[in-house]
Order: structure tokens, then C-alpha cells, then sequence
């Protein structure tokens, strides 16, 4: 399905349904057979403006 499709199928309010609760450690976890973490982003400033 091409970007323009799924913009029209889907809105921002399912995906956020569909993502609510996913926990991105079981995520990384699930798939540790297929990848191997090297290093752990975390946040160090927020700019608003």
C-alpha cells in the first residue's frame, strides 16, 4: 500500500490504538534472536519553540 493509501485508510487516532502498551524493552526482547543492542539512546534536552 503506497503512503497517499494508507494516510486515507488509517488515522493518527488508530495507530495510536493499536500501539498503546507496547513496551519497546519487550519489543527489543522478542527480537533478540535477530539483533543484538549496542547502545541505548535516552533523552538529554527537549527544545521547544
Amino acid at each position: 500500500m503506497s503512503r497517499t493509501e494508507a494516510r486515507t485508510r488509517f488515522a493518527v487516532a488508530d495507530h495510536t490504538a493499536a500501539t498503546e502498551g507496547v513496551d519497546r524493552h519487550a519489543v527489543m526482547a522478542a527480537q533478540s534472536d535477530l539483533v543484538e543492542g549496542i547502545h541505548t539512546l535516552r533523552q538529554v534536552v527537549c527544545v521547544k519553540g
